[in-house]
Parts: structure tokens; sequence; C-alpha cells
């Protein structure tokens, strides 16, 4: 196995070393076909018992030709159309002028092929066919031999052969060019999805911690002032407030697992396995805003409508989010709505409240205050196609509505 391999091993070396020098290997292809042609000049194809060799010596004429067509095949690659009109003339003037034939057509056959390999088929026809048709008639007129003669056919089939091959060799070279093109395209894309996906995962993941957080610390932190206030006065009321925050702050920690879990990978442990959070546990939600202090009011008339995984979550992130803001701004005495309606093809998510009038929140802002609850409602709309409008109440407090699509294009999109 280690001979094969070490053979192996030293083509792909030298192929290396001739596609780095180009010019070394036309020179060497050079010095390849002028050797040919001087030998093959000391044949004489017309014998008396067929072809003899060392019966004839080439003319000085035809050697001066031969060593200027094989000279020029050094610029085949830079200049090739210009290369097969010099060889194919001088193999011209050798077929029309010299009566002793030396094979300087074989040079108009490697220029042919050449230009065959590098340009397109309609243009390798033509010139092959003038090339092949002008070689061939000049033969076939001007020499001693009859038109049929073996010499004048082998100047027809090298010049076509030369074409053809020309030709295949081009076509697979685009053909392999095509394939590894494809290949890197597939690979692009197949990185670029990659990346999209994984930035679209962050990005739920992301809103998702904010939700969370925001609406549990929210609840922590008024039941705890709430405890604060009351501790000495009204113990009973102090331990109630306690007894919230301990639960608001067990659920936290039980979403957060749940959401943090979804980054594990495989062989890690178990991840919990608790469904998403959405509307049918839409009570208990408003449940810990009424003893966190926020009466909270509900109309619905989506009942027994099965929503799509994504759209349910949506909507209950939502109206999460929309309370928790409530809560912190809206003041001690807000009171808050909500309203989920399926109307046809979507299903309208509202929150009111009449808190105290504020000015109009910034596109990046909640009610006036630097956060991304706004941001974040608005990036699970879009990103279900819905659309979502938030902003201040005539005569005082806030709006939001989300109008998300549950058709099966938007399950899909999900």
């Amino acid at each position: 196995m280690t001979a094969p391999l070490t053979g192996l091993t030293g083509i792909a070396r030298t192929r290396a070393w001739l596609r780095e020098h180009p010019l070394a290997c036309d020179g060497a292809l050079a010095v390849g076909v002028l050797v040919c042609m001087v030998v093959a000049s000391f044949a004489d194809p017309h014998g008396p018992h067929g072809p003899t060799f060392g019966s004839r010596t080439p003319e000085v004429r035809s050697v001066m030709l031969m060593v200027l067509a094989a000279g020029t095949l050094v610029f085949r690659r830079r200049a090739p159309m210009a290369v097969l009109g010099v060889t194919g003339g001088l193999a011209f003037v050798e077929l029309v002028v010299s009566d002793q034939r030396a094979p300087v057509a074989m040079a108009a056959v490697i220029a042919l092929y050449t230009v065959a390999s590098r340009t397109d088929r309609p243009t390798t026809w033509r010139v092959g066919l003038l090339t092949m048709t002008v070689l061939t008639a000049s033969a076939m007129l001007s020499g001693s031999a009859p038109w049929y003669s073996q010499e004048n056919l082998g100047v027809f089939a090298w010049t076509g052969m030369a074409a053809a091959a020309g030709d295949a060799v081009r076509s697979r070279r685009a053909f392999v060019d095509a394939i590894r093109e494809r290949a890197e395209r597939a690979e692009r894309s197949r990185d670029e999805e990659a990346k999209r996906r994984v930035a679209e995962e962050r990005l739920r993941i992301a809103r998702d911690l904010h939700d969370v957080v925001a609406h549990h610390i929210a609840l922590v932190n008024v039941q705890a002032g709430v405890a604060a206030h009351v501790m000495d006065k009204r113990p009973d009321q102090a331990k109630e407030a306690l007894a919230h925050v301990r639960e608001a702050s067990r659920s936290a920690l039980n979403e957060l697992r749940a959401t943090v879990g979804l980054l594990r990978q495989s062989g890690d442990p178990e991840a919990p396995t608790e469904p998403a959070p959405g509307l049918a546990v839409l009570d208990e939600l408003l449940g810990t805003f009424r003893n966190a202090g926020l009466p909270v009011e509900l109309a619905r008339t989506d009942h027994g409508t099965a929503l799509p995984a994504a759209v349910d979550l949506a909507a209950y992130r939502i109206i999460q989010e929309a309370l928790t803001n409530v809560q912190k701004h809206a003041g001690a005495d807000a009171k808050a709505e909500v309203s989920v309606v399926r109307v046809g093809r979507t299903v309208e998510v509202t929150v009111l409240d009449n808190g105290a009038p504020e000015p109009a929140p910034a596109p990046d802002e909640d009610r006036g205050h630097g956060g991304h609850g706004l941001i974040g409602m608005r990036e699970r709309v879009t990103a279900l196609r819905g659309t979502l409008t938030a902003g201040p109440r005539y005569g005082g407090g806030f709006r939001v509505q989300a109008i998300l699509p549950v058709n099966s294009h938007a399950e899909g999109d999900a």
C-alpha cells in the first residue's frame, strides 16, 4: 500500500507544480512536440512496402517551420487564437510549398485543442471547421499523392479530434466548476440558515426571560413593600404579603428553570417538561396580580378555541407584560381590564388601565421608563405577522392591543 500511495502523492505534487508554473509546462510541451515532428519528418509514408523510417531527411526550410511552430506553442495559454493562427499558417505553408512534407500540422492540432478547451462551443466549432477545411483542402490540392491518401485524411482526422477533445475537456471543467460552486453555495446557505435560527432562538429566549423576570420581580417588589409597611401594625397582613413573595419567587424560579432548560445539549441532565404557559392558565396569572393588589377584570370569547402554540404563548406574554407595566407605573388606585376576543382568523388581546395620564412613551420605552417590555411585545407580534398598538388613553390610563393571526400561515411560521 505504501508504494502506490507514494506514487499518487508524487503525481499530485507534479500536477500542482505544473499548475503553478504554466509557462514551464508549455515549454516542455513545445519541446516534446518539436521532437515528435522532427522524428516523424524522417519517415517516408510512400515506401514500397508502406511507411519506412530513415529513407529521407527533412529540408532546412521544414526544420525552420517546425522550430517556429513548436516555439509558438509556449504562448498557447496567453493567446490561444493568435497561436492557432500562427501555427495554422506555418502548417499551410509547409503543405503548399514543400515537396517532402514535415508534420508541422501537429503544432496546429495542439493549438486547436487549446482554443477548444478555453472558449465556448460555437467558437470552437467555427474555428475548428475553418482550420480543418483549410489544412485538409491545402493537403489534398497541393500534394503529389492522391487526395484520398492516408496522409491527407490524417490531417482531417487529427484536426477534427483536437476540436472535439478540447470541447469535451471544456465541458467537463465547466461541469466540475458548477458542482463545486453549487456545493459552496449550499454550504453558505446552511451556515446562514443555522446562524439565523440561532439568532431567532436567542431572541425568543431573551424575550421569555425578560417577561418572567419583569413580572415576578415586580410582584415580589410590591408585596415586599406591603410587608415592610404593615410589619409593625398588622403582622397578619405582613405574613400574607410575604407568603405571596415566596409564591412569586418560586414561580419565577420554576419558569426560569424551564426556559434555561431549552439551552441544554443532548446528554445533559433532563430538562423540565412543563408545557409553555398559555391562555389556558390565564386565570392563574390574573390571580397573581389580584393577590398583589391590582384589580383585574377579564372578558373572553375564545373559550373552546385551539390556538397555535406560538400565538397562545405570545398572547399570554403580552397580557403578562402589559399588567406588569400597569402595576409598576399606573399608580396605587389603578384598575385593569383584559379582553381576549376571537374575530375571524385573528385573536385580539386588549389590556386597559385607568392609571394617571402620562406622556406617550417613546417606541423603545415602557410608559416613560427605559425598558424592553414594549420592544419584546412588538417583536413577538411581528414574528407572527400581527399588529400591536400601545399608547395613552383619552382621559387617563394606557391601552395595549395586539391582533394575532391564527390561520394556518401563522401556524406554519411558528
